[in-house]
């Protein structure tokens, strides 16, 4: 027999709060429908969204209706939540592109998820209706009292902003009534949106009547307290085009060891015997990096589907055997947009070259590297020192790809 969802949260160390144990036993039971809330703030989401769209397909595989609601009218103003100061605020054109390319993601990712959007109802309320329909059911002092709106108080917090945690109570009541959704889960700085939904439709239907009922699941952070997904670059994309398949899955394979049982847990759906028989394997001989490996593999090919891990993997072996040459030409823009890149003129000699580079730490150096055969450009270790660097030895459009020794490499834009 199937344990419940909130039995399967706790033993893969997710779950944070809850509202009512019986109420999501039911909703389990029941087969209701559960929803998370993504704010379109880009075009593309990204890894830090992972644990959320894992944790509507999990919710989904224990029996749930799983449905993802994008702020097309929310992200017109930005959720407050434990936030600094406020957000910038985008165009309506700009947060209708950016709920265009989320929907396409949760919709190849979850293929029978429910995806909507609420500036569908919020989009059509007056200030008036607001204030008459959402306004009444909450007290200024239930509202202050909230540890995410309280914080921001001293620091400055808008009307705008203030009204956040009231539309997304009124979202839970609309999909309450319309989509038979009792449950909405987020992350731990959800908290008091979610219990202002759950308040809101108790004064709406009456506490006693009340199905409604939330989740938080505790935020993903590194063993250092970073947030997780942030890397020097920026954002790790959910969108190839953002973050090509070799990037994302080599983000995944860089992972510290302490990290990555936290990450099987919080971004797989993998039963924990065998996340635990992975983790047993990777100890008896760690520098295989046998769990990095499946991490990636399984993360991969959730996000990029099976043909997506297989570009990964194959740059990955190019990059290992040297054999660049093979790949074709996206795929080598792949591993460029992935490294940091030196500018250097063209028609340097070689020993000049790899020094301005610093491939070599002076000419010395760089003949030496030369004449053991340690420097090799397009899959060529055989160069002369008088050999001149110009645009006929580019590796894929304005770049050349320098391999020293036998797995550091280098990217070069001729300018």
């Amino acid at each position: 027999m199937m344990h419940s969802i909130l039995e399967e949260l706790k033993q893969r160390d997710l779950l944070k709060q809850f509202t009512n144990e019986e109420k999501i036993i039911k909703a389990q039971n029941e087969g209701a429908g559960i929803y998370c809330g993504f704010d379109p703030t880009a075009d593309s989401l990204h890894v830090g969204h992972l644990i959320q769209i894992i944790n509507l397909k999990r919710f989904k595989d224990f029996g749930f209706a799983p449905i993802a609601i994008l702020g097309g009218g929310t992200g017109m103003i930005g959720d407050p939540s434990f936030k600094s100061e406020e957000r910038n605020l985008l165009t309506l054109e700009q947060v209708s592109q950016n709920v265009e390319g989320i929907k396409k993601q949760l919709n190849f990712l979850i293929p029978d998820i429910n995806v909507v959007n609420n500036n569908d109802w919020l989009g059509k309320m007056s200030l008036i209706d607001f204030l008459r329909e959402i306004g009444k059911d909450f007290n200024l002092a239930y509202l202050l009292a909230k540890e995410n709106i309280s914080s921001r108080i001293e620091k400055g917090l808008s009307i705008t902003e203030f009204s956040y945690t009231m539309l997304q109570g009124y979202d839970f009541f609309r999909l309450y009534e319309d989509q038979n959704c009792w449950v909405q889960i987020g992350g731990s700085d959800q908290w008091g949106n979610i219990t202002s939904g759950t308040d809101y439709i108790a004064s709406r239907v009456g506490r006693e009547n009340s199905k409604a009922c939330g989740i938080t699941m505790n935020l993903l952070t590194k063993k250092d307290g970073v947030k997780f997904g942030k890397t020097e670059s920026g954002a790790v994309w959910l969108d190839k085009t953002k973050t090509s398949e070799y990037e994302f899955y080599q983000f995944f394979i860089n992972q510290d060891d302490e990290d990555c049982e936290k990450l099987f847990k919080f971004l797989t759906t993998l039963p924990l015997e065998e996340i635990e028989k992975v983790k047993q394997e990777h100890s008896k001989e760690p520098f295989k990096r046998i769990m990095q490996k499946r991490l990636a593999q399984e993360v991969t090919t959730f996000v990029h589907g099976k043909e997506g891990l297989e570009k990964a993997e194959k740059i990955t072996q190019a990059l290992f055997s040297g054999e660049l040459m093979q790949l074709e030409k996206n795929e080598l823009l792949s591993i460029i947009n992935s490294m940091q890149k030196t500018e250097v003129k063209s028609g340097l000699q070689i020993t000049d070259f790899l020094v301005e580079t610093k491939i070599a730490s002076s000419k010395r150096e760089a003949r030496e590297l030369l004449n053991e055969g340690a420097i090799s450009i397009n899959n060529n270790n055989k160069l002369n020192e008088e050999l001149t660097v110009d645009s006929k030895m580019l590796t894929v459009e304005n770049f050349i790809i320098v391999k020293k020794g036998k797995k550091k490499y280098f990217v070069i834009e001729m300018i």
